[in-house]
């Protein structure tokens, strides 16, 4: 599916409010409200828009301990439901370069980071290395 300027600037609009009613968004796009509805409709029918979300505050639900984790694998096939199933796993990316992934995680203190981390390394007995950063101020984050 080709988006063009009406699409982006719907989603534009939707990025900073998913709840915004449908008259808003033609208001601001300039965009009749009918053809606004179908064009949502053809997006999230071509998985253009996967869902429609919230962002928290993560210091108001408990989650201001944000940690990158850097992994390396050894031959084994290890990424699985246990870690991607995890509350405190927010994203998981593949990447290249020494490590094999880069994950987010957030937790509510350091002692819950403690935990996780000894038993991850338990649980994960074909990981060869991880490499933790705490995050120290969170300048930008979007959903």
């Amino acid at each position: 599916m080709e988006i063009d300027q009406k699409d982006k600037k719907i989603i534009s609009v939707l990025k900073q409010n998913s709840r915004e009613p449908i008259r808003e968004i033609s208001k601001k796009t300039r965009i009749r409200p009918s053809t606004v509805h179908q064009r949502i409709q053809k997006l999230i029918e071509n998985g253009v828009i996967e869902k429609f979300t919230v962002k928290l505050n993560n210091r108001a639900i408990g989650e201001n301990f944000i940690v990158l984790m850097l992994v390396k694998g050894g031959t084994t096939d290890y990424v699985d439901s246990k870690i991607l199933n995890n509350k405190h796993v927010k994203e998981v990316f593949g990447i290249t370069g020494e490590y094999d992934l880069l994950i987010k995680l957030k937790f509510e203190n350091v002692e819950d980071f403690n935990e996780y981390v000894i038993s991850f390394r338990k649980l994960n007995k074909e990981i060869q290395s991880t490499m933790t950063m705490v995050v120290t101020a969170n300048l930008k984050e979007d959903i």
